[in-house]
């Protein structure tokens, strides 16, 4: 078939990768001038099977209350006119239940092992380079309610495939030694062996190279400004691009916008459970590569992720619901330093950081949708949250299966 992939980010790009292996003709779109230049451009990344845990879960309820306020907080709420938001919200809080809870991290963690699967094979196969490490990563705790609390999650993933391994203080550093001047404040991690990390821009970037030389057709500086349907059916997408106004059909349609996904339906009366969560990151470039962490780390007190990329080290993490509110706030900005500088004193990193936010598309179960929609010849693939990186790759080959006709590998509610 000709398929039109709209969206050239993570799930875009590795959609239109597995589409023309598949043996289709694919033309994605994008309104940026190259692939993963939005959400996908500087995330924590983290390939995070260990991370399956919603952000809805029975414990986060006294964290929201005890942040609600605060500027730096690691989720902040915008009190906002807007339905969309309310709905968001009550919906998140029914997903905190933890017979649900429970439910979607099993699915999440399905999904997020055929992902890695498949991203292995993935890189095997064409050699791509991302700054990749397989080196797992090791959740931090500085609270032990907080690490207690984690026990029923870890039991869930351990039932579902996914061990990971308790370690004590001096474990910890041991795995990490740049760990080692702030002892006093752990009191315990995780460790997941087969987790990995790497640059998603550059694996974007990479692979729609490699998309593009099989024959993917990419079209970017091209915005998407409407959908033309006629009999539940998508006739065609109204763009805009360097040459003016046209339309661009196609057989079927995949739709990959990250948060955008949902403004593009919301005029053909179908509402996607997705709310934009603005996250932050800093990029700092290291002076001195050896007084930072090699093992790509989660900071469970502040919601933080620290990866190693080269010579740079990536920290990211919060969320902020406003709306599709871009702008950067030094308050949230400067957080990701203080708390890298209480956990890394002696790092050494020269010129300044690289602040950066993108709109992640969250939805309330963390669940991402990936299927056929209302309008029949309409494929998702949207809806990832936090877990894009993770997610992308077997996202991406299951919609694949689902297109033609086949059931995917993982045990995963697809639409």
């Amino acid at each position: 078939m000709n398929i039109l992939v709209l969206g050239a980010g993570l799930a875009g790009t590795a959609s239109a990768w597995y589409l023309q292996a598949a043996g289709h003709q694919v033309t994605v779109v994008d309104r940026q001038p190259g692939a993963g230049l939005e959400t996908s451009f500087a995330n924590g990344g983290q390939i995070s099977v260990s991370h399956a845990e919603p952000w809805a879960n029975p414990h986060v309820l006294p964290n929201i209350l005890k942040w609600l306020g605060r500027r730096d907080a690691p989720l902040r709420w915008h009190w906002r006119a807007d339905a969309a938001q309310w709905a968001w919200g009550v919906q998140f809080l029914r997903e905190c239940l933890p017979g649900r809870s429970q439910r979607n991290i099993a699915a999440i963690v399905h999904l997020a092992l055929y992902s890695r699967q498949q991203l292995q094979l993935l890189r095997a196969q064409l050699g791509l380079e991302y700054d990749q490490l397989q080196r797992g990563i090791l959740h931090l705790y500085t609270n032990r309610r907080d690490m207690a609390n984690a026990m029923a999650a870890r039991r869930v993933m351990a039932e579902h495939g996914l061990p990971r391994d308790i370690l004590d203080v001096a474990a910890c550093l041991e795995l990490e030694p740049a760990l080692a001047p702030v002892a006093p404040l752990l009191v315990g991690g995780d460790y997941t062996a087969s987790d990995e990390s790497g640059d998603a821009h550059r694996f974007t970037q990479a692979l729609a190279a490699r998309a593009a030389t099989a024959g993917v057709d990419f079209r970017y500086n091209t915005q998407i400004e409407r959908l033309a349907t006629a009999g539940g059916r998508v006739a065609g997408v109204v763009c805009r691009g360097p040459q003016g106004a046209n339309l661009l059909t196609a057989d079927a349609y995949v739709l990959a916008l990250g948060s955008e996904s949902p403004l593009l339906l919301r005029p053909h009366g179908i509402r996607l459970p997705i709310y934009p969560a603005k996250g932050y990151s800093a990029t700092l470039h290291l002076a001195n590569p050896d007084s930072a962490p090699t093992v790509s780390l989660t900071d469970d007190a502040y919601k933080l992720v620290f990866s190693r990329l080269g010579n740079r080290l990536r920290v990211a993490g919060t969320a902020e619901f406003n709306g599709y509110n871009r702008d950067l706030d030094p308050v949230r900005c400067q957080a990701l330093i203080e708390r890298t500088k209480q956990l890394f004193p002696n790092l050494e990193i020269e010129g300044d950081a690289n602040f950066w936010c993108g709109l992640r598309p969250a939805t309330p179960s963390n669940l991402p949708l990936i299927g056929r929609s209302r309008l029949s010849n309409l494929w998702l693939n949207t809806g990832h949250g936090t877990l894009g990186w993770t997610l992308a790759c077997g996202s991406a080959a299951a919609l694949t299966d689902l297109l033609a006709g086949r059931s995917p590998a993982p045990d995963f509610p697809f639409l």
